[in-house]
This record gives C-alpha cells, sequence and structure tokens, in this order.
C-alpha cells in the first residue's frame, strides 16, 4: 500500500502552464479521480506521476520524492493507462501484456513461471484469454484497450493511473474493467488515480473527485459534495440533473437546453 502526494505541482508544455499549483494526498488504497473539461489538466497530471511530463513541485510516494527513484524503481511502483496507447501490431496479446512484468526480470533474464501464471490470470479476469494468441493489430480498439488495461495490472504497482480507461469499452466491458480495479483495490491496498469524463462512473468507484479547470483545482471531495448541478453548469457549460440514489450513488443526467 502506497500514497501519493502533490505539492504546489505545476506541468508546463513550452511556455504554456497546464496544471497550476496543484496540491492533493491520496492515502494507501484510495481512488482519486481527476474529472473536468477537456484541456483541464487531468492528463498531464498522471503524465507528471509516470515521469512522462515535466514538472515543478513535488510528487511523493510514502514521504519520498518519485524524482529520485531510478526508471526501473518507479515502474515497480507505478502503472500507467495512457489515453491513446501505441500497440505494435505484430505482437500476440500475451507478449504485450507480458510486458508489464519487466521491471521484476533482471538484465538479459527470462520471464518467471510465476510471470506466465501472472498475464493468464489477468487475462481471464478481462475475459481476455480468448485473445491470448492474437496479435494486437487483429483486434478491435475495445478489446485493445482492456489488454492495455491487462497489462497494468499485471505490473502489480501499488499505484495504478488511469487516463480515460474505459473510452473505447461498452457499458458491459466498462463495469467489468472497473470493478475488477476496484476489487484489487480493496483486495490488496491498490492506491487509484484516475482521469474520466464519465462523471456517473467516476462518482460510483472513487472515493474522491478532484474537479480541475484550465489548470486549477475548483473543488475536491466526495461526489455529493462535487457533483452538483450548478457547479457543472459553471465550469461545463451544461446543463444536467443530478439525482442521489438511496444507495448514496450520484447520477448525472444530461438535459436539452431547449
Amino acid at each position: 500500500m502506497s500514497s501519493v502526494s502533490f505539492s504546489h505541482l505545476r506541468v508546463s508544455y513550452g511556455k504554456r502552464d497546464v496544471v497550476h499549483d496543484f496540491s492533493d494526498t491520496v492515502k494507501p488504497g484510495d481512488w482519486l479521480c481527476l474529472i473536468g473539461p477537456n484541456g483541464a489538466g487531468k492528463s498531464s497530471i498522471l503524465r507528471a506521476v509516470a515521469g512522462l511530463a515535466a514538472h515543478t513541485g513535488d510528487i511523493s510516494v510514502d514521504g519520498s520524492p518519485l524524482r529520485l527513484r531510478s526508471p526501473r524503481r518507479r515502474a515497480e511502483l507505478v502503472a500507467y493507462v495512457p489515453q491513446s496507447p501505441v500497440l505494435p501490431d505484430e505482437m500476440t496479446a500475451f507478449e504485450y501484456v507480458l510486458l508489464g512484468r519487466s521491471p521484476y526480470v533482471s538484465y538479459f533474464g527470462v520471464e518467471s513461471n510465476h510471470d506466465r501464471a501472472m498475464v493468464h490470470n489477468v487475462l481471464q479476469r478481462l475475459d481476455l484469454e480468448p485473445f491470448a494468441s492474437r496479435q494486437l493489430g487483429s483486434l478491435s480498439g475495445g478489446e485493445q484497450q482492456r489488454l492495455v488495461i491487462a497489462r497494468a495490472l499485471a505490473q502489480e504497482a501499488p499505484i495504478l493511473l488511469l487516463d480515460e480507461p474505459t473510452s473505447a469499452l461498452d457499458i458491459g466491458h466498462q463495469q467489468q474493467a472497473l470493478e475488477l480495479v476496484d476489487r484489487l483495490r480493496r483486495e490488496h491496498g491498490l492506491t487509484v488515480i484516475s482521469a474520466m469524463h464519465d462523471l456517473t462512473l467516476a462518482g460510483l468507484y472513487a472515493d474522491r473527485l478532484a474537479l480541475l479547470h484550465e489548470g486549477h483545482l475548483v473543488v475536491a471531495g466526495s461526489a455529493s459534495q462535487v457533483l452538483r448541478a450548478e457547479t457543472l453548469a459553471e465550469f461545463y457549460g451544461v446543463s444536467v440533473t443530478v439525482h442521489h440514489e438511496p444507495d448514496g450513488t450520484v447520477v448525472v443526467v444530461p438535459r436539452r437546453v431547449s
């Protein structure tokens, strides 16, 4: 179990700042979901944690600055599911997910039986075992996205970053993937930070939501605290109805303007 802390995080691309002074702490085993309109800075925060975006300020794991960790140690700590992954067409699904075990394989070493068993287990739990020997180029976009999630889960890192992990999935596989992530989180103390556009799904699975707008943190809290019709109207420019179900689920329903 690992915690992630952000202290005055600033992410810039050239001279343009896309994240301004972001501070937050995700406790071990918690799920923080970043929400906000396009360009809000959600993906940039995840890329900073993954070591893919230059930044100032501090990102710490268990109190130790992440920038001091070697790339190999970072891969043991953080697994990342990007929004638009590039997959090699000729590689099989099994070979691709097996790449998630790379941090645990010594240089010039080979994967162990445990590594291969872990991959088979993850493929089975995501209903991907029938595709194990298929080449990635022959699979649909949704099947490929599930394999990207599978690779991250096979990595067994205590911190999982998910950037729009269900955008190409049908509703059944959306639920299947998120339920598996949530089950692993509860069973093994996985710490999850995600970026999602589906506000109802975000509120359903995450412990806390952080609403970003133009790189600034607007409000953070539970789904019922953040998903308010007036707040969403102000920062998304939409008209919605927000329903609160008896079990605590918050459902966001778009309304026609006219």
